[in-house]
């Protein structure tokens, strides 16, 4: 009797031990889709992009246009600030020597976008954004409008011809060469803007970006301060005298001030896991920094130009998000059809209420490569 009862103890205790380990395989499966779903749900971009109207964004009949940054005013217009050049010059390389940024307003974030005015305009060789303004990218902080952007010069007559504008022309080379990132202040964001004499963020020798400084993306915090993303280039020995695309995180006490490179002796996403990037979106929320960048080589992506999606807490370290690709060069439109642009480039997502509700991109036709564009002009696509 004592063996059977010992037998049917052992069997009961048994089944117990099996029932708990069951619930607890259970817990932790569950716990282990939670926090997928929830890593998986990090990024808001990917799957929430919504259709893309035909006549949404801003573009110019006689002009190139690129490089949309959008706010909300007072009174609710939305107002792009882009940068534009002739049509009747090339592309690339004319933005770094002949554009200049421009404001369009819209009631709506979607647009069509209408022109209102020419905001930065040329203003001489001797100012160091004196021949070119691009890059915007427009905040508020207090009472005041900020608008970051990278500019350039060179000591030239202007072109006359399409012919003079070559990517291996002395307008290239110089241009280039000459791209620093500066800032322009206005009690409007209709203007007028007080432009400084020196950039912000100016090149350093002996360090990834001893060429140029380019591509800003802000971010002004409530103290003031401004902490900002760009891309840089060292000098290189042969033509076109420059590196690779390199990325760094600057810092910077007030608006005004010099900016401090935090990652001097390395540029960011370094490591050879990583790839090229360009075209950098920075902004911060309750869980910390975030940073849309394109991806060059589609190593990171799987896509060609594609959007890669970082997190960071403290702007140097930066992991990838679990769904690195934020978005796609195939756009699926108002009426259904999908589209592969040919260019997509210079992401920058309006936020509401700290949603993302618009991203902004710089886009062109044709099978992709500046050469092989007839119209480029900036998009706008809700985020469901």
């Amino acid at each position: 009797m004592k063996s059977l009862e010992l037998n049917t103890d052992t069997l009961v205790l048994h089944r117990i031990m099996l029932r708990i380990v069951a619930a607890i395989t259970l817990s932790i499966t569950m716990y282990i889709s939670m926090s997928t779903a929830s890593a998986q749900q990090t990024n808001p971009f990917f799957g929430h992009i919504g259709k893309v109207r035909y006549n949404s964004g801003f573009s110019m009949d006689d002009y190139w246009v690129w490089c949309g940054s959008v706010i909300k005013d007072e009174k609710g217009m939305y107002h792009m600030f882009a940068s534009r050049w002739p049509k009747k010059f090339p592309f690339h390389p004319t933005w770094m020597v002949a554009s200049e940024i421009v404001r369009a307003e819209s009631p709506t974030p979607e647009g069509p976008y209408t022109f209102k005015e020419v905001v930065l305009p040329a203003r001489g060789a001797q100012y160091w954004d004196g021949r070119s303004t691009h890059n915007p990218s427009i905040s508020k902080f207090g009472d005041k409008y900020i608008l970051f952007y990278m500019g350039s010069t060179h000591p030239f007559d202007d072109p006359k011809d399409a012919s003079q504008l070559s990517l291996n022309s002395v307008y290239a080379t110089v241009g280039r060469s000459n791209k620093r990132i500066g800032v322009a202040i206005a009690d409007a964001v209709t203007g007028p803007w007080k432009r400084l004499d020196k950039p912000v963020l100016d090149s350093k020798p002996n360090t990834f970006y001893s060429f140029l400084t380019s591509n800003p993306a802000p971010l002004i915090r409530k103290d003031g301060s401004v902490l900002m993303v760009f891309k840089g280039r060292a000098y290189g020995q042969k033509y076109p005298y420059q590196s690779s695309q390199k990325i760094g995180i600057a810092y910077a006490k007030s608006i005004q001030d010099t900016f401090t490179v935090l990652n001097n002796n390395l540029p960011l996403f370094a490591d050879a896991a990583y790839s090229e990037f360009e075209d950098p979106f920075l902004w911060e929320d309750k869980d910390g920094l975030h940073l849309l960048m394109k991806d060059m080589t589609s190593k990171m992506t799987g896509e060609h130009h594609a959007g890669v999606l970082f997190h960071s807490k403290d702007g140097v370290k930066w992991t990838i998000d679990k769904q690195p690709k934020a978005y796609s060069l195939i756009l699926q439109f108002e009426d259904g059809k999908e589209i592969t642009m040919g260019q997509l480039e210079r992401p920058f997502v309006l936020f509401e209420n700290g949603k993302p509700v618009c991203m902004f991109f710089a886009t062109m036709d044709g099978k992709g490569g500046f050469e092989n564009g007839t119209k480029s002009w900036n998009i706008a696509i809700p985020v469901n």
